[in-house]
């Protein structure tokens, strides 16, 4: 089990024990749930987002250098 789970699983756990009505265990289930997508979803949406920029720039360097495009109106 890796570090980032055991510690959401705590996070969790504690958070959910604050109401004292039930245990703490379904908490620190969310709370290892939410580290593992957390850790599958990051990387994702950064690379989304790297990608999304250096397009960005490619488009703004190409416009630089052959000038605007013509639009479709």
């Amino acid at each position: 089990m890796k570090a980032s789970n055991i510690l959401g699983a705590a996070i969790g756990g504690m958070i959910d024990g604050r109401d004292g009505d039930d245990s703490t265990a379904d908490g620190a289930l969310i709370g290892a749930g939410v580290a593992t997508a957390a850790r599958i979803i990051v990387p994702i949406a950064v690379t989304f987002a790297v990608g999304w920029l250096v397009l960005r720039g490619l488009g703004k360097v190409t416009d630089a250098i052959l000038g605007e495009r013509p639009s479709d109106d």
